[in-house]
């Protein structure tokens, strides 16, 4: 039961940590989306992590694999923007 509670309050501190970035109008793109895609996939990470046993695991491998996946839409935009 600790284990869980240390789990979501890492997860709730790193998204309200990340949403800073939201708010900040001097940040690119990219990086604004991949701070929300990581914050998602941490927390998407987290629960399937639970139910296959391994919360933790779940939360950093959603952060990774959303904080890409959000880069990488960031920097679509950024070049649609551009024209290039």
């Amino acid at each position: 039961m600790k284990k869980k509670f240390i789990t979501l309050a890492i997860a709730a501190t790193s998204t309200l940590a990340l949403s800073n970035c939201a708010t900040n109008t001097g940040v690119r793109p990219a990086h604004q989306d991949a701070a929300v895609g990581a914050a998602a996939g941490s927390v998407l990470g987290a629960i399937i992590g639970h139910q296959s046993g391994s919360t933790t695991e779940g939360a950093l491998l959603g952060a990774a694999a959303g904080g890409g996946v959000g880069y990488a839409v960031g920097r679509n935009k950024e070049t649609q923007v551009r024209g290039y």
